[in-house]
């Protein structure tokens, strides 16, 4: 996660894993979300509960430009603002139904999602490429000793043996999400050691935090 003064920017999902008219749950600092993309390809990171009754918005549709909770179907615009409520198809929803939408950018194919008001953009990835993601039972210390190497400036861990693997990890609620970057021109083979490597990286982390406990 990149900070600076005035916020944060938190790496939340690749690109490749949301296609258009699709939601899928994540999770900032700030707490969980919604984080979707309209037909139209719009991003959009939602609170994930909807304010009728409380039900995730992450288990709802989207259709459109417009997320719809699976529960009722009361539907919301890339703003948050309610636009629809089936059951009263003729009323215009009042502005003040809205759910808390958060600052989203995407680069290098990367989704990222701001906590507060950063002052800056995401970072570049300058000639990486993301491969996957994994969910690691581990925080970002166990990763680190499993690396052996910490965190540096730019969010990155460097994998010492094979310096054009990166992972870019995120915190999340007692786990921690790390995406797995190879440097651009990297063949099938080098890929297949990157996600290896990754998953080593996983046992190796998840096995310290069991020793550690």
């Amino acid at each position: 996660m990149l900070s600076d003064t005035t916020g944060t920017w938190s790496p939340v999902a690749l690109s490749a894993d949301l296609p258009p008219a699709t939601v899928i749950p994540a999770w900032t600092p700030a707490g969980p979300i919604a984080l979707w993309r309209s037909q139209s390809r719009r991003l959009s990171a939602s609170s994930d509960r909807c304010p009728h009754r409380g039900m995730r918005l992450s288990h709802g549709f989207v259709r459109g430009d417009a997320l719809s909770c699976i529960y009722h179907g009361w539907s919301y615009s890339p703003t948050g603002r309610c636009i629809r409520i089936p059951a009263h198809p003729d009323l215009v929803p009042p502005e003040t139904i809205r759910v808390a939408v958060q600052q989203i950018e995407e680069r290098d194919g990367i989704i990222w999602v701001a906590v507060g008001e950063p002052a800056v953009g995401p970072p570049p990835l300058d000639h990486l490429v993301p491969l996957r993601s994994l969910m690691l039972e581990a925080d970002i210390a166990a990763i680190e000793a499993a690396v052996g190497a910490q965190v540096g400036a730019d969010g990155l861990i460097r994998i010492v043996d094979y310096p054009w693997i990166r992972l870019l990890p995120a915190a999340q609620a007692g786990s921690t999400l790390v995406h797995v970057l190879v440097e651009e021109g990297r063949n099938v083979a080098d890929r297949l050691v990157a996600s290896r490597i990754a998953e080593a990286v996983r046992r190796g982390a998840e096995t310290g935090r069991k020793d550690a406990a």
